[in-house]
């Protein structure tokens, strides 16, 4: 199987050579990256499918078809240390870190070697991950509950289920109608593991991996086949007797059905696990700051004010609903807002505006409006481009107004002292300049 390996908004040549791509493996990958939701109305929302190359857009993670697969990682300045794939190496890993913390996962990444981040791809790795810590989980033991089961027995197990013993067997009542409960390992906890193992089984290209799922296939044997649309997964729950699968159920659910991803298949066309980086790096944001504000008088809020823009004398219903990524409050008052893009920004040497749009301003104004907050933050991944000071970069007060509006980046290829970091942002206090509008 022919693998290629990009990062977003680069492309990848059509042709037989090195760093190229032949265009019949681009035309399959283009059509499987079609039907991903995060397509868009034009279709290329993952891939650009040009007449010379295939480019990558804000998504990432793995497409693969049937002969070929094609790898797209973050834009991640990890340096220029290395070559091309002991940094892919690098981004790899901070890309799975950065899942790791929205997804709320502790993973163990000590077994994986330099050598495998370099030549095993984020899908790889992700499924390797998941079927050790499933080996690990069933040699402690499969969750099991009390299932209630029905059953026609001599004698009397549990108890008699009278309206069909009246029924069924009021010419034979040498047959008792039996109702009692058994303990059993077919839960729904079970089905969504087994559920799992087998779509892995399929994606996976990795004869390591192969091994690990067919090992854990026969683990599940005598679980009952369940189609990722028929799941319960409203049916698991998870207490102090089970508190270990808390993490398989959210990689699980990853593989499945998750919030970032998008599995496609059928007719040969392939399968994808993709995740939209706008997304993900505002989820990734919102939990580190969630952190880093434990124990103070501070309380943080994703996706929680949902205050609409305007209102009509006529009706009660609000149109333009408002939904900041991160609100900061203190007693109850929201004091900050911040809003993460994933994008690159210009060291203001370079652009005084940063790159920041008109539209980001506006949408930040209308915050200020709504929320009453008096900062307001636009928070961007850093780059070298920026210079050293990786936090806050420029600080405004809008016209007419004691608001502050400032753009800061956090530095994600460095996950020494984050929350240190994070702290620093969020709860430091400087002069500002007049923003003019």
């Amino acid at each position: 199987m022919q693998s290629y390996t990009i990062r977003e908004w680069e492309k990848l040549a059509y042709g037989d050579g090195e760093g190229q791509i032949p265009a019949h493996y681009a035309d399959k990958l283009a059509a499987l990256a079609v039907r991903s939701p995060f397509a868009g109305r034009g279709g290329s929302g993952v891939l650009e499918h040009g007449r010379h190359a295939l480019r990558a857009r804000g998504v990432v993670g793995i497409l693969a078809a049937a002969d070929c697969s094609l790898e797209i990682l973050p834009k991640i300045d990890v340096g220029r240390t290395g070559n091309v794939e002991q940094q892919n190496a690098a981004i790899r890993k901070r890309l799975i870190h950065m899942l790791a913390v929205a997804l709320n996962l502790k993973l163990d990444l000590g077994s994986i070697t330099d050598l495998a981040w370099q030549r095993e791809t984020l899908l790889e790795i992700l499924i390797r991950v998941f079927c050790d810590k499933l080996t690990e989980a069933v040699r402690k033991g499969m969750p099991r509950r009390y299932v209630e089961q029905e059953d026609d027995l001599s004698a009397l197990r549990g108890r008699l289920d009278v309206a069909r013993q009246f029924t069924r067997h009021v010419v034979n009542p040498s047959r008792l109608a039996c109702q009692f409960d058994i303990l059993s390992e077919d839960t729904s906890l079970n089905r969504i593991m087994k559920a799992a193992v087998l779509h892995l089984s399929r994606m996976s290209r990795s004869s390591g991996n192969q091994q690990r799922l067919r090992e854990l296939a026969f683990i599940y044997a005598d679980i009952a086949d369940t189609s990722p649309l028929a799941l319960r997964w409203d049916d698991v729950v998870i207490d102090r007797t089970n508190r270990r699968w808390r993490e398989l159920l959210s990689m699980a659910r990853l593989f499945l059905e998750g919030r970032y991803q998008t599995t496609t298949g059928g007719a040969g066309q392939g399968t994808a696990l993709l995740f939209e980086m706008n997304t993900l790096f505002e989820e990734y944001v919102g939990r580190l700051i969630s952190r880093a504000l434990a124990g103070t008088d501070l309380t943080v809020s994703l996706q929680g004010g949902r205050l609409f823009c305007l209102s009509a004398d006529s009706t009660e219903r609000g149109l333009f609903q408002t939904k900041p990524d991160i609100l900061i409050r203190r007693a109850g008052t929201v004091t900050h807002v911040i809003d993460t893009k994933w994008k690159r920004i210009s060291s203001r040497i370079d652009d005084p505006k940063q790159g920041v749009t008109q539209g980001d301003v506006y949408q930040m104004m209308a915050y200020a409006q709504l929320y009453r907050a008096p900062r307001l933050t636009l928070l961007y991944p850093h780059h070298p481009g920026l210079g050293a000071t990786e936090l806050v970069h420029a600080r405004h007060r809008i016209t007419g107004h004691e608001t502050i509006l400032e753009t800061a980046s956090i530095d994600v290829a460095n996950g020494g002292s984050v929350l240190d970091r994070l702290r620093s942002l969020l709860l430091r206090d400087e002069p500002v300049s007049e923003l003019l509008m």
